[in-house]
């Protein structure tokens, strides 16, 4: 049974060779430069081949690697185009790379967990799955009652394999920082180990999942499937087709990414303030856009907007998939965040300052001149500072080369800066996006976004939404944990 625990001596092989093969590029680029060559270019070669062997080691296994391999993906835009080519050759083929569990090992599951007649719960069910993730894969099915249904059968074991990959990745983190300039890798693999109990348990993703779909069920441009049946290690919800996103980002028109970008926005901070919950996994395989259905398409063409496969592209809508990951807020994004950015853009860095020394950015044992803090800030605040704006990946490589050039005053003050345990989650899946509209070079109003869901952007609220707010963010637990870590350096 080619299951996961069965490969373990395998995986751990092929993980614990990967810092042998660091070792060995660091020797052979001090070789290069002893040479003749110059630092910047062993340097780039050296990181394109660690990504080579990394993505092609995460791409034959799945567990824990394969979660680090989809975290890391949506960066690929920051690295330099001589190395994001094989580094995104590389991810596209991560979903697939591994081979899929026979079909007696998927039956065996379905028996144990719905019972022995599952059968009769499904008038079709497809023995090849339609798609590959980290802890589980995907089969086409038609549900008793004619619905066309995604069943999500987890790998047995696949506890065991996340805990063990991502110990194993963990002791050479470090290692790894070159892939991603600008970025630790250690807290994201921490983070990602914190998590693996909420990733194996399909009742909290159904929980997570059937919350979004009553909330967005009548939505004009964001669709969630409705859950259908759950059980330990099976989830059954309603099929939606349309194209990957990761379709769009390879071959979709300036039109499809520019919608993809715009409801993604849409959907991040949107999210959050209507329930609560946060998505917390925006890698491209996780969302879909679908063109509306014929006859609507036929009563709302545009001039300039009519696709050949679906319509005007103004009335696609943007599917959302796995609930596995989310982050629990339930007074919305905290008003922070937008009371920030407002001052940010106004000019006012005492009062920035002030708002992230009081949220724990900058350690009370840390002074930091307000000014430098927002000269800092304001290229990744960029987005909001325009009504539209094109997400690009020349736009994201000059962030992380400043952030991640140890020479540049930037990088300097982001070692000084401190990131809460409240605010990890919230950071990775801000960037997540960021990376992920940088991929799709979408054109954005992202300020309409932030305007419509993100409490304390806007100045003028009345004195009755300023109460409401502050109500539901007493109920949202910020604080810290007994025991758990200040923070990490925000280095991203």
């Amino acid at each position: 049974m080619s299951d996961l625990p069965r490969k373990a001596v395998t995986r751990t092989a092929k993980l614990a060779a990967l810092p042998l093969g660091f070792a060995g590029r660091a020797t052979w680029g001090l070789g290069k430069r002893i040479g003749g060559k110059s630092a910047e270019l062993v340097a780039r070669e050296v990181q394109q081949r660690t990504a080579d062997q990394l993505f092609k080691t995460l791409g034959e296994l799945k567990g824990g690697a394969m979660k680090l391999g989809q975290a890391l993906s949506v960066f690929e835009s920051a690295l330099p185009e001589e190395i994001a080519g094989p580094y995104r050759a590389a991810l596209t083929k991560l979903q697939e790379a591994a081979p899929p569990l026979p079909a007696r090992t998927v039956h065996g599951v379905l028996a144990e967990r719905i019972g022995e007649d599952w059968r009769e719960y499904f008038l079709e069910f497809e023995d090849t799955p339609a798609a590959a993730a980290s802890i589980g894969q995907v089969h086409r099915a038609v549900w008793h009652d004619g619905r066309e249904v995604a069943v999500k059968v987890q790998y047995p074991g696949a506890g065991e394999a996340l805990l063990s990959d991502l110990a194993q990745l963990s002791r050479f983190a470090r290692l790894l920082g070159p892939l991603v300039p600008g970025m630790d890798i250690k807290p994201l693999i921490k983070e990602l180990r914190d998590r693996v109990s909420e990733e194996l348990d399909y009742e909290l993703e159904a929980q997570a999942q059937q919350e979004h779909a009553a909330e967005f069920e009548d939505d004009p441009d964001v669709v969630i499937p409705q859950v259908v049946h759950q059980s330990d290690q099976v989830l059954v919800t309603e099929w939606i087709d349309g194209i990957p996103l990761s379709e769009v980002i390879a071959e979709g028109t300036a039109e499809q990414r520019d919608r993809a970008g715009q409801l993604l926005a849409r959907f991040l901070f949107s999210g959050p303030a209507r329930t609560g919950l946060l998505h917390a996994d925006p890698h491209p395989g996780n969302f879909r856009l679908l063109p509306p259905a014929a006859e609507e398409a036929a009563g709302q063409e545009t001039a300039g907007q009519t696709e050949e496969d679906g319509g005007p592209v103004g009335s696609w809508r943007l599917g959302v998939l796995d609930f596995g990951t989310v982050d629990r807020l339930p007074g919305g994004l905290p008003r922070n965040i937008g009371d920030s950015l407002r001052l940010a853009l106004e000019g006012d860095a005492a009062g920035v300052y002030g708002l992230l020394r009081e949220e724990g950015f900058v350690k009370e044992s840390i002074d930091l001149d307000p000014d430098a803090v927002l000269d800092y800030l304001l290229p990744i605040i960029e987005p909001t500072q325009v009504e539209e704006f094109t997400f690009s990946r020349g736009w994201i490589r000059e962030q992380a080369a400043r952030i991640a050039d140890p020479r540049s005053p930037a990088h300097q003050l982001g070692r000084q800066l401190n990131l809460p345990p409240s605010y990890v989650l919230i950071h990775r899946v801000t960037l997540s996006t960021i990376g992920v509209l940088c991929q799709l070079g979408a054109t954005v109003r992202l300020r309409d976004e932030l305007e419509a869901w993100l409490p304390g952007f806007l100045a003028e609220e009345t004195a009755e939404d300023t109460e409401t707010v502050d109500a539901a963010a007493e109920g949202t637990e910020y604080a810290e944990e007994e025991g758990e870590p200040e923070g990490e350096p925000v280095q991203a």
